[in-house]
């Protein structure tokens, strides 16, 4: 029974670590696409809009056959898959858009993936988890890469805005990796996926419309580094491989990951975006800033390090002691 547990344990953190490093991939190259289109005169309210509309028409079909015959998943999940769309994906990808419009990829996305101490700090003030010493210290270790990738200390000049935007991103990653990792709802990754999609193609529908959320469109061929591509093809791999793949994979490798080991691994899609930003658009980061990203790194980790792990399900009834043997050691 224990050998059985720990094989299922160990094959489920397998697929959920190759779930997680395709999701991070993913992700990583949805900055760049972007960039290249805002280049050539689309606005990011226009990428978002017709990133989200693509990857939902990808996923609708297979979400609703996902869930035949349990509809009532939706209608009791429905609360979870609005919350997913407004913040996760409509929010964190419009924010991140408009940040890099005004800073690096590799800044914005770094910015946005400081989301592991947000939840951290979510959970101790909404759930009582107090953070450890070694989480604290973590924190900080973070919060002085951030200043070093900003550049604060050799009085470079960074956009406020562009911070400002990525900071809001920060939050829908958060609340991206808070709602992926429960699986309390039921509900399918892919029906949470194209749910959330539907619910951000709304929002961002009636924000363009009303005028709140500029749209612009271009029909121009859009230049990276290495080579042109017409713009229908980058919005097509913007929608199907930076947005269907990447939520589905991204939920399915939380679920089995949990919401904090996810909330790392995903970290290594700012290694992902950072390539990516230098291939396609040549952005090579400076010393202080490649220093100043190792130490937010180095720094969330050792946040992730101090958090105390919840016992699992598998835990919880290996670790209780028999009742008919009264050798058994009582847990502490």
């Amino acid at each position: 029974m224990t050998v059985m547990t720990h094989d299922l344990t160990r094959e489920r953190l397998t697929a959920g670590l190759g779930f997680a490093m395709l999701s991070a991939a993913s992700f990583g190259l949805s900055g760049s696409l972007a960039r290249g289109l805002l280049d050539v005169g689309w606005s990011a309210g226009a990428a978002t809009l017709v990133r989200v509309a693509i990857a939902a028409a990808v996923l609708l079909v297979p979400a609703i056959i996902a869930v035949r015959g349990r509809g009532h998943l939706v209608r009791r999940g429905w609360k979870v898959i609005v919350a997913y769309g407004v913040f996760a994906v409509a929010g964190a990808q419009l924010f991140y858009f408009l940040a890099v419009g005004y800073l690096d990829v590799s800044v914005a996305l770094l910015i946005e993936y400081t989301a592991p101490v947000a939840v951290v700090l979510w959970m101790w003030l909404r759930h009582g988890h107090r953070p450890t010493p070694l989480t604290v210290g973590g924190a900080a270790i973070a919060a002085f890469g951030l200043a070093m990738l900003l550049n604060v200390f050799g009085g470079g000049q960074i956009s406020l805005v562009g911070v400002l935007w990525a900071l809001g991103a920060m939050v829908g990653a958060s609340v991206y990796f808070v709602i992926s990792g429960d699986e309390n709802n039921g509900l399918p990754p892919i029906t949470l996926a194209a749910g959330g999609l539907l619910v951000a193609l709304v929002v961002l529908g009636a924000a363009g419309l009303s005028g709140v959320l500029p749209m612009h469109f271009s029909t121009g061929t859009v230049s990276f580094v290495p080579f042109d591509a017409p713009w229908w093809s980058v919005m097509i791999a913007l929608g199907v491989i930076t947005a269907a793949v990447a939520y589905v994979s991204g939920i399915a490798a939380t679920r089995r990951l949990g919401a904090r080991l996810g909330s790392f691994v995903a970290l290594t899609e700012v290694m992902a975006a950072t390539a990516f930003a230098w291939l396609l658009l040549g952005q090579a980061p400076a010393p202080i800033q490649a220093g100043g990203a190792l130490l937010i790194l180095a720094g969330v980790i050792v946040v992730k390090l101090g958090e105390r792990p919840a016992p699992t399900v598998a835990e919880s009834f290996t670790d209780e002691p028999a009742l008919t043997d009264p050798q058994a050691p009582v847990p502490v």
